[in-house]
């Protein structure tokens, strides 16, 4: 009686705590994207703290403030300074579509009567049957797309005392997962129902995972979309600060890149006769951006996360998908922890079972007499 009553009382407490703990997720729900880049700035930014404490070793509230103005003042205010000019010139793009001052339409059919005779013809009698209705796709793609980043930019404007809110919430948590966060990470994994070694590894590779992907490519971002931005502003490309940041958002995507960008942006300034400023943008895709990529992404990434680069497509573009911005993390993480749980799955497996015992051959009984 006493082991069943105890069965029923453990799995009563579970029962309550998975409950109370969905509980909790339901009421903070309207925070959880807050909360999260806090948990990811905190965890960033953790080693830059400590330094600041081993300056102020009995003024942990000081050490993280200074952390969080660092913060602050090197991510957060460019962050708010470059949204407020994307999101200008994504409106003026916009207004232009709908007074015509921008025709992509037009565009693309000055791009296909500079191609050749041949080409053409091979495009007409493609599988979209004219070139018109390519002309509609392909201006009705981006029409779209500005119009929906311009909504949701408008979305934010028109809900901007929630955005505070949830943005000084941010910064409140911040403040103390710096503070805390060397104390609260060890607890949250020893109270975690599995073994301690499993636990350990797992939060091991969370860290890993979120700084090489925060760390690494999000400053390959920055920096390829900073010369995508620079040399669409020499080439004469309007909203040149939109097109560097969608670079930025392609370059987070491998096997797909900036190249999804720069590339067709060139074609067109090279079918249209603009032959230096394709060349510009040519040299500048192929040398300075891709060269972006192949030194800084070793250096401050490697191959540390241990994922494919098919994988993290994959889950980065579903990230985005689902839960947007966060996506970028939140995806690679999810594949990580899902790769690392199976691998301690089968290592334990083998590990349980006995090892074989070698068997002898049989004995040639063809040279028996």
């Amino acid at each position: 009686m006493p082991i069943a009553r105890h069965r029923v009382e453990s799995g009563g407490f579970l029962t309550f705590l998975l409950l109370i703990t969905l509980a909790l997720v339901i009421t903070v729900s309207g925070f959880i994207g807050s909360l999260l880049w806090a948990a990811l700035a905190a965890l960033l930014f953790q080693p830059l703290f400590q330094r600041f404490l081993e300056r102020w070793p009995r003024q942990r509230n000081m050490a993280a403030a200074m952390t969080l103005l660092i913060i602050t003042v090197a991510v957060v205010i460019p962050a708010i300074v470059l949204g407020s000019l994307i999101v200008d010139q994504a409106a003026g793009v916009y207004n232009q579509l709908r007074t015509g001052q921008v025709d992509f339409a037009a565009y693309f059919q000055q791009m296909h009567d500079a191609l050749p005779r041949r080409v053409q013809r091979m495009l007409d009698s493609s599988g979209l049957s004219t070139f018109d209705r390519v002309q509609a796709r392909v201006s009705g793609v981006l029409a779209s797309s500005t119009s929906d980043l311009v909504q949701r930019a408008l979305s934010i404007g028109a809900n901007a005392a929630a955005f505070v809110l949830a943005f000084g919430v941010g910064l409140y948590a911040t403040f103390f997962l710096l503070r805390d966060g060397d104390r609260i990470g060890p607890a949250v994994v020893r109270g975690l129902p599995l073994e301690p070694t499993v636990a350990e590894r797992l939060s091991a590779q969370l860290v890993l995972v979120v700084r090489a992907t925060i760390k690494g490519s999000g400053v390959v971002a920055l920096a390829q979309g900073a010369l995508g931005a620079i040399t669409f502003w020499i080439v004469g490309l309007p909203a040149a600060l939109l097109w560097g940041v969608m670079m930025a958002i392609a370059s987070l995507l491998p096997a797909i890149g900036p190249a999804i960008i720069w590339a067709p942006v060139a074609i067109y300034l090279l079918a249209t006769g603009a032959i230096w400023q394709g060349a510009v943008v040519i040299a500048s895709g192929v040398l300075l951006v891709g060269l972006a990529d192949n030194i800084l992404r070793p250096i401050l990434v490697g191959r540390d996360t241990g994922l494919p680069d098919w994988v993290v497509l994959v889950t980065t573009l579903g990230g985005i998908q689902i839960v947007g911005l966060s996506g970028i993390v939140v995806g690679p993480l999810a594949a990580a922890l899902f790769i690392t749980g199976w691998q301690i799955l089968t290592e334990q497996r083998y590990a349980d079972e006995p090892a074989p015992v070698p068997v002898a051959p049989p004995a040639d009984l063809g040279n028996n007499p």
